[in-house]
């Protein structure tokens, strides 16, 4: 039983760095269950109370960093509204044409047809478009940064 759940727990956290290419798959529910399936597979009482709030309190980074890098650099290079929701649709629309280049390149395509439509100023429409590329790249360094993280911290904690 213990190796078939290694086995789960490795896969979980490998389809999990799949999601920072194809965000449709949701990463942090993959490392989550990997977490869970070694609590209720392997061991329950190996993990600690500070393991599971600081798993929470990175979710809610992973979570607030995806956000906040492309809200940031959109608004940041004079970005609108619909900008920003368009570069978030074509995020997830890119990972199905093209991948994983279109998770790059339909954003930029979209974010920059979508501002010169509304501010009718091509450079600063591939500002923009080039803000959104910006923005999705560092969210993603981000996340892969804080799920290996969460991944290096499990595995200490459960050697120790």
């Amino acid at each position: 039983m213990d190796v078939a759940a290694w086995i789960g727990i490795v896969v979980l956290f490998v389809i999990s760095f799949a999601g920072l290419i194809f965000p449709v798959i949701p990463s942090i529910l993959f490392l989550w269950g990997g977490f869970l399936l070694y609590h209720f597979g392997i061991n329950r009482d190996e993990l600690s109370i500070i393991f599971w709030i600081a798993m929470g309190l990175f979710t809610i980074l992973i979570i607030v960093s995806d956000i906040l890098a492309n809200s940031y650099f959109v608004k940041k290079y004079g970005g609108s509204k619909w900008g920003e929701r368009i570069a978030a649709l074509a995020v997830i629309v890119g990972s199905f044409v093209f991948p994983p280049f279109g998770i790059l390149l339909v954003p930029f395509a979209a974010v920059l047809v979508t501002e010169l439509i509304i501010q009718k100023d091509i450079r600063k429409a591939v500002m923009i478009g080039f803000a959104t590329f910006v923005g999705f790249l560092s969210g993603t360094i981000a996340k892969f940064i804080i799920q290996l993280i969460m991944i290096a911290w499990f595995i200490i904690e459960i050697i120790i």
